[in-house]
């Protein structure tokens, strides 16, 4: 099967009451973590790229472990898995036209940073040249808070989408999926101290996401897919194997996974999960390494990170996202 769109994917979550799961991609254990999962699930995919990872694996290898993740699907299970291969945080439409030029099939041109009118204009552009090419496009109205590679947005400058400009844009537009800011924020640390209160654990408890706003924006584009970016959970148990292994990461804390599947019961038909895996994997191997100090060879380290990864993506398409068994 060839990468696809991800139109009918959205159009059926849509339907469905689910959201597809967008999960950020840099090597080959985290595709093949990824992809496993999704094969066993029988779930839809999304693999993200984002400008930091096509830096750092090149778009080439990328795209051919992606292309090797299908072919594997079909020859070890039969199953033909279908995937989309997304541009997360473009910011130019060069970056985008490479990517699409380059058989993406979906971008996300991010013009949070612009004006309104601007952030039409430079949106537009991309969407004119990727429907030419077949490829879809995902907007974006609001900012959201927090570091993930490129993309650094202090608190002060995060802002909630309006609901009242998003008729606008996506009419003048022609986006096909639009991401929404209303409370989640990127990487690990999505909330300070100050904005949490403490459970009986001492666990900081974050503010619930702004599901007013996600119901405006619902009413206001009817049928049409929403995006939520941010969306890691930053479990705790990967949190504590990396503190307990000499990491040092006090106060990590994400986004309550009930809140995301009730996001996905509405108009949210793709929520973006990153930092999860990256915990995943970096306390899978901190607590390889103290366990096993004579060890060198990096199969030996990266197989459990692998496997802790599928399992945690597992996770997410049946709990989270409720997407397992809709391919």
């Amino acid at each position: 099967m060839s990468i696809v769109t991800s139109k009918e994917m959205f159009k059926k979550a849509y339907e469905g009451g689910y959201a597809i799961g967008a999960f950020n991609v840099n090597n080959m254990e985290i595709i093949q973590g990824i992809t496993e999962a999704a094969i066993e699930e029988k779930a839809p995919l999304i693999l993200q790229v984002s400008s930091g990872a096509r830096k750092y694996a090149k778009h080439a290898y990328l795209m051919k472990l992606i292309e090797a993740a299908i072919i594997d699907a079909e020859e070890t299970a039969g199953f033909d898995l279908p995937i989309c291969v997304h541009l997360d945080h473009g910011d130019t439409f060069e970056l985008c036209k490479s990517c699409i030029d380059g058989g993406f099939s979906s971008v996300m041109i991010d013009g949070s940073h612009h004006s309104f009118e601007d952030n039409i204009k430079l949106t537009r552009q991309v969407v004119e040249y990727a429907h030419d090419h077949g490829v879809v496009v995902e907007g974006e109205l609001g900012r959201l808070a927090g570091i993930e590679d490129a993309v650094n947005v202090s608190a002060a400058d995060a802002s909630y989408t309006r609901p009242d400009e998003v008729e606008e844009f996506v009419a003048k537009t022609g986006v096909d999926s639009l991401a929404i800011a209303i409370g989640t924020s990127h990487g690990a640390y999505k909330f300070t101290a100050a904005q949490c209160t403490r459970n009986e654990k001492g666990i900081l408890v974050p503010p619930p996401l702004r599901f007013d706003i996600l119901e405006e924006v619902t009413k206001r584009l009817p049928g049409f897919p929403i995006v939520l970016h941010g969306s890691s959970s930053v479990p705790q148990e990967f949190v504590k194997m990396i503190n307990e292994n000499g990491g040092k990461m006090p106060d990590a804390v994400g986004i309550p996974e009930e809140q995301l599947r009730e996001a996905a019961r509405s108009a949210v038909c793709k929520i973006n999960i990153d930092s999860d895996l990256r915990l995943a994997m970096t306390g899978s191997i901190r607590k390889y390494f103290c366990e096993h100090p004579d060890h060198f060879d990096p199969r030996q380290y990266l197989k459990p990170a692998r496997a802790n990864i599928k399992e945690i993506v597992k996770h997410k398409l049946v709990n989270v996202l409720g997407c397992a068994g809709k391919a």
